[in-house]
């Protein structure tokens, strides 16, 4: 498993270049960009805008030193503007989009919140992937712990779990297979490298 909860193996997954790195790899781990009717560059992140995509990886380092370095500009091979702040752009684009996903499983009863709720699901392997706060006590979130062949992810803020199921703020929120959850996969893998976050299990390792 690579960074962000992306699987390595997964080669039926389109692939793109990324103009930072070179290096090609599965789109799900790169963000796609266009270039708007004025030349300015516009993070596509639900890859439905018209236009030459131009790609770059889900890391907050590589879009800034896209910007930086006029890589934008090179990949479209004509002058494009790159708003200086076009990462937090894109991080705040992809926290949006995890957001209301995760509050579409909810409203699908595919996601529960709340320490005792998602222990259940855990304890009854009806959990695929678990949702910690960033801003949690890792004492409480260490206490649960990673679907079996499942994914954690620690990306989000409780205010942002929180936002997904009506409330002030939420720690633990556990999906389950099926509906919206890989999309929740691909969504927090890209957020993941955006935030910097290293992807580490806060939760223990037990079944």
């Amino acid at each position: 498993m690579s960074r962000g909860g992306r699987d390595k193996d997964r080669t039926e997954d389109p692939e793109r270049k990324c103009i930072v790195t070179g290096e090609t790899q599965p789109k799900r781990g790169l963000i796609r960009f266009v270039i708007g009717p004025d030349d300015q560059v516009i993070p596509d992140l639900a890859e439905k805008l018209p236009g030459r995509g131009i790609w770059v990886t889900a890391d907050r380092a590589a879009i800034d030193k896209a910007v930086a370095k006029g890589l934008f500009s090179r990949a479209a091979r004509t002058p494009v503007k790159a708003p200086e702040n076009l990462g937090d752009m894109t991080e705040a684009g992809v926290g949006r989009r995890l957001v209301e996903l995760v509050s579409l499983a909810r409203k699908t009863g595919r996601a529960v919140a709340g320490f005792e709720k998602v222990k259940g699901w855990l304890a009854e392997g009806r959990a695929k992937v678990l949702l910690q706060a960033s801003d949690g006590s890792d004492r409480g979130k260490g206490k649960l712990w990673t679907p079996t062949g499942g994914r954690w992810f620690g990306c989000m803020t409780a205010s942002e779990l929180g936002l997904a199921f009506g409330r002030d703020h939420v720690i633990h929120v556990a999906l389950a297979a099926g509906g919206l959850t890989d999309k929740v996969i691909l969504e927090a893998g890209r957020l993941t490298g955006l935030r910097g976050h290293d992807d580490g299990n806060t939760a223990v390792g037990k079944e």
